[in-house]
């Protein structure tokens, strides 16, 4: 149970990291991720005009690149351990173009189920060529990564990457429904972070470790730390999503509020103002109620209380990654911990 924890015992992830052996996770890196996007979109070589510009939209150049910046570094991080090999394997670059191919999929298709007008900054998919073609773009994405994931020729691989998409789906499924139960709730919410956000990162870099080393222990260590991070990743994404402008978050705020969603600071929050368990129940559905919750949250402690369970993941995820051997990757991925709970969009 995380949530009556005292601040006293969190600590912050980046002391276990040194000045001198500070190392920036996108320098180090952008070498494995050089031409990502254009490798993608060879990947999604299509006849039709439309399809190929619908698919290679979010593929811009623009995005963070996160999730396949992680992988690279755990990559390094689990071939230094085994065998002190600084290269990426081909196959490794694979699972984190892969990753980013798997996640876009699942924005289309979110946008869509939202009916989102903005992703990034950006008018979504389904605004400018509607909804129906948003779906087929979203599920040829998929298919295209599928046959990238055969190309890597290795059936353990194949099976760990496809429990992602199983994962994305169920996890969908989870955020439509909603527990009547309070104490439930919050065992719902996690469960469905974990499906919609995390298992994707923690299944890439299984399966990256996979691929560097034949040691099961390292391969949990791989996925512990992905699954930690990734939770802490969406914990703080629900954050700003009460204290960001929209401008700066490049897709509007309260916009979980807007879809019904109780995310983080909403489940803390009812927990000082429980009349707004009427409001849950109803999925924020009656004139007002988005804006009354809003600041229901905004005057409890809720994203305060959010705020502190993502540092305990990110203290959790530290705390796996260093079982490995010390290496400039391994201290990255730390370093990643603490962006992971600074950032602001």
């Amino acid at each position: 149970r995380f949530h009556h924890t005292s601040t006293s015992h969190l600590c912050s992830c980046s002391k276990t990291v040194s000045d001198e052996k500070y190392q920036d996770p996108f320098q180090l890196g952008r070498k494995d991720l050089k031409n990502l996007y254009e490798d993608i979109k060879k990947e999604l070589l299509v006849s039709t005009a439309e399809l190929k510009e619908m698919c290679d939209y979010y593929f811009d150049g623009k995005g963070k690149a996160f999730r396949p910046m992680i992988v690279v570094l755990m990559a390094r991080a689990c071939n230094i351990h085994h065998n002190n090999s600084r290269e990426v394997q081909a196959s490794q670059r694979s699972v984190a173009i892969i990753a980013e191919m798997i996640h876009t999929a699942s924005l289309v298709h979110d946008d869509v189920i939202d009916d989102a007008n903005s992703r990034r900054g950006k008018m979504t998919v389904n605004q400018i060529w509607g909804e129906r073609k948003a779906v087929l773009a979203g599920d040829f994405i998929l298919s295209a990564a599928s046959v990238a994931l055969a190309r890597i020729g290795n059936t353990t691989i194949i099976s760990v990457l496809t429990q992602v998409i199983e994962d994305l789906v169920r996890g969908e499924f989870l955020q439509l429904g909603s527990k009547e139960n309070e104490n439930e709730r919050f065992a719902h919410y996690l469960e469905k972070t974990f499906k919609k956000t995390a298992s994707l990162i923690a299944n890439s870099c299984k399966a990256v470790s996979i691929l560097g080393c034949p040691d099961p222990k390292v391969h949990e260590i791989a996925y512990q730390y992905g699954k930690n991070v990734g939770i802490a990743f969406q914990l703080i994404d629900d954050v700003l999503d009460f204290t960001s402008c929209a401008d700066h978050l490049g897709k509007p705020t309260a916009a979980d509020l807007k879809l019904g969603l109780a995310t983080g600071p909403v489940l803390f929050a009812c927990r000082q103002f429980p009349e707004m368990n009427a409001m849950i129940m109803r999925r924020f559905s009656k004139p007002g109620d988005v804006e009354r919750a809003r600041n229901y949250v905004l005057q409890s402690d809720g994203v305060q209380q959010t705020t502190y369970l993502a540092q305990r993941y990110c203290h959790e995820a530290t705390r796996e990654i260093s079982k490995l051997r010390p290496s400039p990757e391994r201290e990255a991925l730390i370093q990643l911990t603490e962006m992971v709970l600074t950032r602001d969009k």
